[in-house]
């Protein structure tokens, strides 16, 4: 049988019905009860069950370029973990539970393997927070992906309660900041990661060993993304607000849940930044205000509530300490770091 023209293009249409018949099967596992029909057909269908008056929430956000880290290393289970708790933890901050999540892949040519390692860790995810993961897209671009490159996006959609939203508006002078530890750089800042370390260069950094990590460079790089939906889901309600710490760091984004007239303190003495952050400030002469605007420095996750709720936040979550506390902004920054340790 002679190849096809599609397939001398650069498309292998076969390699790709492999991966999706796999897919298919993973993705089964996650279906929940609101889950309506099969996967693979044309759209997806999903019915809202067991809210009175129920707001859908949404959120698409992508690796980026981890995923090339994961590339050379060989490694994709990992980053289909980082896309469902990116995007749970995103539609967390306004208090929803995930329904359902789709996922696009796109690559310079099918290898099912990478596929199927991807989806595994999608669905394992989305099994973690009881979300359904009912469709997607794998897109075979030769022409947009260099060999060994692809792309990994994930969209999402929860529901909350009306009654249930976050309010910002409550939130006051007085109130106090609480810290979750994150698990490593989650999904940001790997551009200038790679740069500091001359990855795309010298893809071999990858496998230097760090005594103060006890693992490599690429392991290190590899740790998924923390999800924080089981730890917070009990006390959301004593939670006034929260800040996801991705791309823009510190300051964009606990800026977000903050009233123009207020600015969130931050003791930076409260907590000391894992050893990787301090390596890759140092390796790349990294100003200390960039290390906050780029990178999470150890905090996943912000929550803002009144004093009164704060012991009944760390009793629920026993990683949550305190950072700092919402003052009157004085025409100053939204945010202010101050009497930063260990950088």
């Amino acid at each position: 049988m002679s190849t096809s023209n599609y397939h001398e293009a650069g498309v292998n249409r076969s390699s790709a019905a492999r991966a999706k018949e796999r897919i298919f099967d993973l993705a089964r596992g996650t279906f929940t009860p609101g889950t309506i029909g099969d996967i693979g057909f044309f759209g997806s269908a999903f019915q809202v069950q067991g809210y009175d008056d129920p707001i859908l929430i949404s959120h698409t956000d992508g690796v980026g370029t981890k995923t090339r880290v994961a590339g050379l290393m060989g490694s994709f289970d990992s980053i289909g973990v980082d896309i469902v708790h990116h995007c749970v933890n995103d539609i967390l901050t306004c208090r929803a539970r995930p329904l359902f999540f789709l996922d696009y892949i796109g690559l310079g040519s099918m290898i099912p393997t990478t596929v199927e390692a991807i989806v595994e860790g999608i669905t394992r995810a989305c099994k973690d927070v009881g979300c359904a993961l009912i469709g997607g897209e794998t897109a075979e671009l030769s022409d947009i992906y260099h060999s060994g490159d692809l792309d990994l996006v994930g969209f999402i959609v929860g529901a909350v309660e009306k009654r249930d939203l976050p309010q910002l508006g409550s939130v006051s002078a007085g109130d106090v900041l609480l810290g979750l530890p994150s698990s490593g750089l989650h999904t940001n800042g790997f551009t200038l990661v790679r740069k500091v370390f001359g990855v795309d260069q010298n893809p071999s950094v990858l496998q230097t060993y760090f005594p103060e990590l006890n693992r490599t460079l690429g392991e290190s790089l590899l740790v998924p993304h923390r999800c924080y939906y089981n730890d917070l889901s009990p006390v959301l309600r004593d939670i006034k607000a929260m800040a996801h710490i991705t791309g823009g760091g510190f300051f964009e984004n606990i800026a977000r849940c903050l009233p123009s007239a207020l600015s969130a303190s931050i003791n930076g003495s409260s907590w000391e930044p894992p050893p990787l952050f301090r390596i890759i400030q140092e390796r790349g002469q990294v100003t200390t205000e960039e290390m906050f605007r780029v990178f999470n420095m150890g905090v996943g996750m912000v929550l803002i509530a009144s004093p009164e709720d704060v012991v009944t936040i760390q009793r629920s979550v026993a990683e949550a300490w305190v950072i700092g506390e919402v003052v009157d902004r004085d025409h100053g920054d939204a945010v202010l770091i101050k009497k930063v340790s260990g950088l």
